[in-house]
């Protein structure tokens, strides 16, 4: 199907096809057979960079009527205001922590982009922008399922449907293990496939190799460690230098800020930026370090713009969201070769690489370490795999451990399916919070 196909305006026709879209991938051709352009609620659950936010778009800009697109975290609410105020002819606004509108100035939207929670605020307090909206797109609505956002997302959600019943709701998630059953409750058309434009092969390290689930194999030199050497940590490095090696970018996961921080300064040491990717030169990164700069000198600050300069970054929720942005886009843009990361960054923010590598896959609770959830580590290794930029994605899982611990990896996350989507509104706190607000 190609793109001219599609009933859309010329002038918005026209942009796609200066971006080089002139026709659809598989999964958006299933949206459009479902109705997508024509009203129909859609649940969308197709891998990482198979075009999802093409299909919100046309959902979007074939709506009778304003339309929200509802995002689970602030970076993806300015990523996705960004891309949609690309869109020719089409007002856009936003609504989070970090960037907030009037109900007035939201109300003159073509498109407003916000945070559940904004939106739950919105409907609470009688927003008059909430009762014109004739489109809905949920992003990552596999977070119904999450303890902390899942309620008011399932709340506002159910309240939306209750007040506007011909509403068209389109959701979308590329880790779900019963997308049946959210389609069922939205009352919407599924799309489910498992197609990608980049393959992706997914793989365990251990001992000085990676074995992949394409039975194929990749030897790494990792350099002897002493006894008080964290082995995770320089397998971790030794991947991602074979990466940059080879002319690929990569992300790294860790389980905390303070790790994040760590292994950007770890890798910044090894001065990747001599190595050759285009685009990120010393004389490059050297600039995108007075970029951070510039955009504030804090403590955390001063140490992004130091592991910049040799092609490094971190990013956790405790980086100011201007100095977020900008390794985001510096990254997207091969400016830097690497970024260490929280497992946050894999909540649908755009910043795909070659290699993923996860080094933890446990997080402390509270109480003890606990395994990282199937759908989250998923999540992780979608961002393997930019299209039009890479042949293939990687997605390396790092074991430290003894053979028995690579078997429980690879049974664990390489083979199994995401955790199902299940309501978390029952519980007490959520309940209470919800029910009381209704009343009020």
């Amino acid at each position: 199907m190609h793109v001219r196909d599609l009933p859309l305006p010329g002038r918005i026709l026209e942009h796609y096809e200066s971006q080089g879209i002139e026709t659809l991938y598989p999964p958006q051709v299933a949206a459009v057979e479902a109705g997508v352009t024509e009203g129909e609620r859609l649940v969308a659950a197709i891998p990482t960079a198979s075009g999802k936010t093409f299909i919100a778009e046309l959902a979007m800009l074939t709506a009778e009527g304003p339309t929200l697109y509802i995002v689970p975290l602030r970076a993806l609410a300015r990523e996705k205001y960004e891309t949609f105020a690309e869109l020719p002819g089409v007002s856009v606004g936003i609504s989070t922590g970090d960037f907030d509108s009037t109900d007035e100035d939201l109300a003159d939207n073509d498109i407003v982009v916000a945070t559940a929670e904004k939106v739950d605020s919105a409907i609470r307090t009688g927003a008059p922008w909430i009762e014109s909206l004739a489109c809905v797109v949920v992003d990552e609505v596999h977070l119904l399922g999450s303890d902390g956002r899942g309620p008011t997302l399932e709340v506002t959600l159910a309240t939306l449907q209750r007040r506007a019943p011909g509403l068209q709701i389109v959701a979308l998630s590329a880790t779900v293990d019963n997308p049946e059953d959210i389609a069922d409750w939205l009352d919407a058309d599924l799309v489910e496939t498992t197609w990608r434009p980049v393959s992706l092969r997914t793989g365990v390290y251990a001992d000085g190799s990676v074995t992949f689930d394409d039975d194929s194999a990749l030897g790494i030199d990792v350099e002897p460690t002493g006894p008080d050497d964290d082995d995770a940590t320089e397998a971790t490095a030794a991947l991602i230098a074979d990466a940059v090696a080879d002319g690929g970018q990569c992300l790294a996961f860790v389980r905390s800020r303070r790790e994040a921080e760590s292994l950007a300064t770890r890798l910044a040491d090894e001065s990747l930026a001599d190595d050759s990717l285009a685009g990120a030169s010393p004389n490059d990164c050297a600039e995108l370090a007075d970029e951070v700069s510039e955009i504030g000198a804090t403590e955390t600050g001063s140490r992004l713009a130091d592991v910049v300069e040799s092609g490094v970054a971190f990013h956790h929720a405790g980086v100011r969201s201007g100095h977020r942005a900008l390794v985001e886009s510096a990254f997207r843009e091969k400016r830097l070769k690497v970024i260490c990361a929280t497992p946050t960054l894999a909540a649908g923010v755009n910043v795909p690489a070659r290699r993923v590598v996860i080094r933890d896959l446990k997080r402390y609770t509270g109480e003890k370490m606990t395994w990282l959830p199937v759908l989250e580590v998923h999540q992780m290794c979608g961002r393997a795999g930019r299209p039009h930029l890479d042949p293939y994605g990687e997605a390396i899982l790092v074991n430290d451990g003894d053979e028995s611990d690579t078997e429980e990896l690879w049974e664990r996350y390489v083979t199994a399916e995401a955790e199902a989507v299940e309501s978390k509104l029952a519980a007490r706190d959520a309940l209470r919070t919800h029910v009381l607000s209704v009343v009020a």
